[in-house]
């Protein structure tokens, strides 16, 4: 599936880099007043402090526990058969709005340096939805070097639903049983100036396959690589994995979510993501805030330039608060007939192979990234504030300081989107992304998906 089509994609692939790029060199030209607040500088962070003591890092470990694949292919078999992504990309039943198109207070929610140079808005029922919030994105450039799965390139959005604001959600069943449902948003991102897209539910297959049970996760990360996604559970305590060659189709459009006289419901979703297993943490339950407890995840992203390609982490953390964040990665496997699963060792364990801890407080997102001819790893932490209404902070973190913009407005560090969620960097293009609105009170204010180059970043701090 690979193959088709890859010399037609390259060329499309480098016109769009070299749309872009002429793009970061017009921010970077037109920067003013940025300067770089060293790790000396008041509230910075600093440098990041390495973990090595094997008492801490082993409370990092993890269990891979499989679905067994007799469950999923009878669950596979007894749903018609997996339909893939392109099935769900070609039904998309929603537009998303280009950044002309939205409302001031959407586009207030941008950062301010630097400036974002593609932004797009959700259809008006995801944007104004008070108990649906989008938690996190990863893209096809995450999945594979090439950027595309088959014939198109690919954003995924992950929305979790939360028991807030009863009155607003009309939708049949109410706000107790919807609580923590989680879907994905498969946006179909071949046209840059067309997005559209459709959501999955995700669900955990059961009684051996016959049935499935929604899943409920948090979703405050979730990465794309080959043909897996691993995402957070629900309150941090674990990861799930699904296997994007297994998406079903539903034939009954219900509110209930399993099987149902006739077929399968999934609460009026058309199509489901099935869960293939999870990594658990190995050690005690985890304790947010508790840096000598095991760390409950907070957010999710993929480093290529690590060797074998890795997945970051990033520990749960309270905006304002004293507390530090450990961040940390797992390297995937290589072997090939565990495509997009994490390498496991023996009996299924999977130690984390890098250990940080950073002093930046409520952490939403964690990039780590080496830039080519280096041997010094960059972090990018998006940190949140402590106060509503506030612009985030995005801090370049080594081991030996910590760098920032500074507002050109106002000179403050307040730079970042509004309320970021989790950060992915698609490498062919150069694109750092992320998406705004991850609270209820953002419906008000703006939840939008954005991309700024990497370079641009960079320039804004040196």
């Amino acid at each position: 599936m690979k193959q088709r089509g890859r010399h037609r994609r390259r060329r499309r692939g480098q016109a769009l880099r070299a749309t872009l790029a002429g793009t970061a060199l017009a921010l970077t030209a037109a920067a003013t007043l940025i300067s770089t607040s060293q790790a000396t500088s008041s509230g910075s962070p600093g440098a990041l402090s390495r973990l090595s003591d094997s008492s801490q890092t082993a409370r990092l470990s993890l269990q891979e526990n499989l679905v067994a694949p007799s469950t999923l292919d009878t669950l596979t078999r007894r749903m018609g058969g997996n339909v893939g992504v392109a099935a769900v990309l070609d039904s998309a039943d929603h537009s998303m709005r280009n950044e002309d198109d939205c409302a001031g207070s959407e586009r207030a929610a941008l950062p301010e340096e630097p400036t974002a140079t593609r932004a797009y808005c959700w259809d008006g029922a995801d944007a104004k939805a008070r108990q649906w919030l989008p938690r996190s994105v990863t893209t096809s450039g995450d999945a594979y070097e090439d950027s595309t799965w088959g014939d198109h390139r690919v954003i995924l959005a992950g929305w979790t639903h939360e028991n807030q604001q009863a009155a607003d959600d009309h939708r049949t069943g109410g706000p107790t049983r919807d609580d923590g449902l989680a879907r994905v948003a498969f946006i179909d991102a071949t046209d840059p100036h067309a997005l559209t897209y459709r959501h999955a539910l995700l669900v955990a297959p059961k009684d051996g396959g016959k049935n499935f049970e929604a899943v409920r996760s948090q979703l405050g990360g979730m990465v794309w690589y080959q043909d897996k996604l691993i995402v957070t559970a629900r309150n941090g305590t674990a990861l799930l994995a699904f296997d994007l060659r297994r998406i079903l189709r539903t034939d009954v459009n219900s509110a209930a979510i399993g099987r149902v006289s006739g077929g399968y419901s999934a609460d009026g979703y058309q199509y489901v993501l099935p869960t293939i297993g999870s990594y658990d943490l190995t050690g005690d339950t985890c304790t947010a805030g508790d840096d000598r407890a095991a760390p409950c995840f907070g957010s999710l992203s993929l480093d290529r330039t690590s060797a074998p390609d890795s997945l970051v982490a990033t520990e749960a953390s309270t905006p304002g608060g004293s507390d530090h964040a450990r961040v940390w990665r797992y390297p995937y496997s290589t072997a090939p007939d565990r495509t997009g699963l994490l390498a496991a060792g023996y009996q299924g364990r999977v130690g984390a192979s890098e250990v940080y801890v950073t002093k930046a407080s409520g952490v939403s997102g964690v990039l780590s990234h080496t830039p080519a001819g280096t041997s010094e790893t960059d972090w990018y932490v998006a940190q949140a504030p402590s106060g509503d209404g506030r612009h985030g902070t995005l801090w370049r973190q080594t081991d030996s300081g910590a760098d920032v913009a500074t507002c050109t407005a106002d000179q403050s560090r307040a730079c970042w989107g509004l309320r970021t969620a989790s950060l992915s960097y698609w490498q062919e293009t150069d694109e750092l992304w992320t998406l705004t609105g991850t609270a209820a009170a953002d419906t008000a204010s703006g939840r939008v998906l954005y991309a700024v180059p990497l370079s641009a970043v960079d320039s804004s701090l040196e």
